[in-house]
């Protein structure tokens, strides 16, 4: 249950950065939504793995190549995810981007996030 906490607090952190980088370039400085959340995305999730990797899963004994190239992998999947989940639920539900990426986020975090990083990349 720690592990799970932690997990959550490390996901939190991401998500206020990727959170605050999107609305940052969405709303100042004006870029297309979908790529403030791409960027937004990229940027919590290095967050995210360098939390995961020293302070969640204390997996940082291992080498951190393979650690990074197995969390890439999962994470292209979180970033389609997030992308195609945002893009459908802002373009065809009307829902504002920022309501999308909280639900889309929320849901792929639970689901498919946690539990590959626990057992796929800092196993």
């Amino acid at each position: 249950m720690a592990t799970f906490v932690k997990a959550q607090a490390a996901s939190l952190t991401a998500t206020l950065v990727d959170f605050g980088i999107t609305v940052v370039l969405k709303e100042v400085f004006h870029c297309w939504y979908l790529l403030a959340s791409v960027l937004g995305t990229v940027s919590g999730g290095v967050i995210n793995f360098l939390m995961n990797r020293s302070w969640v899963f204390k997996a940082h004994d291992k080498k951190i190549h393979f650690q990074a190239f197995k969390y890439i992998m999962v994470w292209m999947g979180n970033l389609v995810l997030v992308s195609a989940g945002v893009f459908l639920l802002t373009n065809y539900a009307g829902l504002s981007y920022l309501v999308s990426k909280i639900l889309v986020s929320i849901m792929v975090g639970i689901f498919y996030n946690y539990m590959l990083q626990k057992r796929f990349v800092f196993k």
